[in-house]
């Protein structure tokens, strides 16, 4: 059974991905521009799930992945320039801010960075699709809330495609999380999607 046929019911997916063939221009570019959670770490790369987007998507949209491992909302925020003007996406999907909550920075860092990355990317006639993180309870409940809001705040105030918590899904079952139980298996990475994919392809029907 293919990816298509296992992420939603055969009827609903068909019409949603009809529905994006018949107003998405051909070749239109998506840069994903995230950390390990992106960048299949721990899993081997075609099970990671850019690559489902890639095939559930199809051939209309070029997909790049420019997610690196270990990366923070300053990282990400330095590289971006380059990506932009070398990938000139459609759509920017930015999943950045777990490692900068790990190491217990200043949510307002971290929305600030996040913050510049989305005025680049509209800049450059990018539409931004935001994915929200939060972090282990024992970091306090000032911190999580801080640090939760910051994703919310920015996606309220750019009226930004919005996940809340990309991890929503997965994040209780042990089972789908690797041996550090901070990365997602392979067997998550379809339900990582499913959780994703109508707001993306929402967000593309231009």
């Amino acid at each position: 059974m293919g990816l298509k046929s296992t992420l939603f019911k055969p009827a609903l997916l068909i019409l949603m991905l009809t529905l994006l063939s018949n107003t998405a221009s051909a070749n239109q570019k998506i840069l994903v521009w995230g950390d390990s959670l992106s960048a299949a770490y721990g899993i081997p790369k075609d099970k990671g799930w850019v690559n489902l987007m890639r095939k559930a998507l199809g051939n209309e949209f070029e997909i790049t992945n420019g997610s690196i491992s270990g990366e923070t909302t300053r990282g990400g925020l330095t590289r971006l320039p380059k990506a932009l003007k070398k990938v000139n996406p459609d759509f920017v999907i930015l999943e950045l801010g777990a490692n900068d909550g790990l190491r217990g920075l200043p949510p307002s860092i971290t929305k600030n960075n996040l913050k510049k990355m989305i005025a680049l990317a509209q800049k450059s006639n990018a539409k931004v699709i935001l994915l929200g993180m939060r972090i282990p309870p024992n970091y306090g409940v000032a911190y999580s809330k801080k640090f939760e809001s910051a994703f919310s705040d920015l996606a309220e105030k750019y009226q930004l495609p919005f996940i809340p918590f990309f991890l929503e899904n997965i994040i209780e079952d042990r089972k789908l999380l690797q041996e550090d139980e901070l990365h997602p298996t392979a067997e998550a990475q379809p339900l990582l999607l499913k959780s994703i994919l109508p707001t993306i392809i929402n967000a593309i029907k231009i």
